[in-house]
C-alpha cells in the first residue's frame, strides 16, 4: 500500500484529518488517527501531512496541496529557480522538452513537457502535482529522445541513507549524461554545487545558483544554450542578479584596504571572484582566499560589505583585548582559510559588553590574521570612505 491509498475516499479523509495534527507530537497524532482509520492508511496520511509542513519552506502555501516522498522533497528545485530555468529554455527556442528524472515535478510544473521518473511513488507524486503534464514511470535511458528538442536532467545524487558525490554513481551515471549531451545538444544538467568542473561537457556554461545566501545547485547549460563560460546567479527574494565571466582569470593581489567583501557562495564556486573584484575596484590579499578588499564601499548583491576597523596578526590574547576595549558582547564570526572553530574561539574570547562587531578570520599573504569589522548597511553605490 503506497501513496495511491490517499486517492481513495478513506485516504483523502485521513489526509484531511492529519493536516491539523502534523505540527504536533507525532505519537499523539498517530494515536488520534489510528482511532479513526486503518493503521497503515493513518501512517501514510500522517507522513504525507508532515512532509507538506516541511515543504512550506520551499513551496510556500502551494505545498498544502502537493504530494511528496522524502527524497523527492529534499532534491526538489525551488520554484523561483525552476521558473527562471523554464523561461530561459523557452527563450532559447525550446518547444518540446523531456524532464529526465522529474522527481516530484517541481521543474516539470514550469517546463510543461514530458516527465520520466524511475521511482513509482515519486512518479505518482509528479503526476498528481502536475496533472497537465505527461509523466512516464520508467528508466530515462529507455525514453525516445527523438520526440523532443531539449532535455533537462536531474540525476539522482542520493540514496535512502547517504548523498552521492561521485558522478559515476549518479542515476543515470555520468557517462550516460555525457552521451545525452551529444544526442540532444540543448540539454541542461542539474548538478551538485561541488561538481568537479574539469569533468563538465566541453563548451558548456556552468551556472551556480544561490537563493537568499544559500548555494542550492549548479546547472550545466550545453550546446546552443551556453552563453558564457561561467555564471553566478544570486537570487534575493524574487530578483535574480547575474555575474558572468570566464572563471579563469585570477583576481589581482594587493594589500588590505578600508573595506572587505565576503562574496556570495555562487560567486566563489563559479570562480568569479576576479569579476567581483573588478566591480569593487578591489584586490585579494591572498591568492587562495576569496575575500575582496577595496578602498570603496559598493552596494552589491554579490557580496556582503564590511568596514574594516582593525587588521591584526592572529593572537588570541591580542584579539580578546581589542574586543574588550570596544565593549563587544555580540560577535559574528566568519572565516575563509582559517582552521579555527568559531564556536571554540567564541568561548575563548570571553565576550562581554553591549556593542556588536564582525570578526573575519583569514590570511594575508599566507599569514593568519583577524579582521575586526562593522557590516556596512545599504549604501549609495561608489560611496567612498
Amino acid at each position: 500500500m503506497g501513496l495511491s491509498v490517499l486517492l481513495t475516499p478513506a485516504g483523502r479523509a485521513a489526509l484531511e484529518a492529519a493536516a491539523p495534527l502534523a505540527e504536533g507530537d507525532e505519537l499523539a497524532a498517530a494515536s488520534t488517527l489510528r482511532r479513526r482509520f486503518d493503521p497503515t492508511v493513518a501512517a501514510i496520511a500522517l507522513t504525507q501531512a508532515r512532509l507538506r509542513v516541511r515543504a512550506r519552506a520551499k513551496f510556500g502555501e502551494r505545498a498544502s496541496g502537493m504530494f511528496f516522498t522524502r527524497a523527492g522533497l529534499e532534491q526538489a528545485t525551488r520554484p523561483v529557480v525552476a521558473a527562471r530555468r523554464a523561461a530561459r529554455l523557452l527563450s532559447g527556442g525550446v518547444a518540446r522538452v523531456a524532464d529526465l528524472g522529474c522527481g516530484i515535478g517541481s521543474d516539470l510544473f514550469y517546463l510543461r513537457g514530458t516527465g520520466i521518473e524511475s521511482d513509482r511513488q515519486t512518479a505518482l507524486c509528479a503526476s498528481l502535482n502536475v496533472p497537465s503534464a505527461q509523466v512516464i514511470h520508467g528508466d530515462v535511458r529507455d525514453f525516445n529522445l527523438s520526440t523532443v528538442d531539449a532535455a533537462f536532467c536531474d540525476p539522482a545524487r542520493r540514496t535512502a541513507s547517504r548523498r552521492i558525490f561521485d558522478p559515476a554513481d549518479y542515476s543515470p551515471p555520468w557517462d550516460w549524461l555525457l552521451g545525452l549531451v551529444s544526442a540532444i545538444p540543448r540539454t541542461v544538467l542539474k548538478l551538485a554545487p561541488g561538481i568537479d568542473q574539469e569533468a563538465l561537457p566541453a563548451g558548456c556554461e556552468l551556472e551556480l545558483v544561490s537563493v537568499d545566501g544559500e548555494v542550492v545547485e549548479a546547472a550545466a547549460w550545453c550546446g546552443p544554450l551556453a552563453e558564457v563560460p561561467r555564471r553566478a546567479t544570486v537570487i534575493r527574494g524574487d530578483v535574480a542578479h547575474q555575474l558572468t565571466g570566464t572563471g579563469l582569470s585570477p583576481a589581482p593581489v594587493g594589500q588590505p584596504a578600508g573595506y572587505i567583501y565576503d562574496p556570495d557562495g555562487a560567486v566563489v564556486r563559479s570562480h568569479l571572484v576576479a569579476s567581483l573584484a573588478e566591480i569593487m575596484g578591489g584586490v585579494v590579499a591572498d591568492p587562495t582566499i576569496a575575500y575582496v578588499w577595496s578602498d570603496r564601499a559598493v552596494e552589491s548583491p554579490f557580496g556582503r560589505c564590511f568596514a574594516v576597523d582593525e587588521v591584526m596578526p592572529f593572537s588570541l590574547k591580542r584579539l580578546r583585548a581589542a574586543l574588550r576595549a570596544r565593549g563587544v558582547g555580540r560577535l559574528e564570526i566568519l572565516k575563509r582559510g582559517s582552521p579555527l572553530s568559531p564556536d571554540t574561539l567564541r568561548s575563548q574570547l570571553k565576550l562581554s559588553g553591549d556593542a556588536s562587531a564582525s570578526l573575519l578570520l583569514t590570511r594575508v599573504a599566507g599569514h593568519p590574521v583577524a579582521v575586526i569589522a562593522t557590516p556596512v548597511p545599504k549604501i549609495p553605490q561608489f560611496a567612498r570612505q
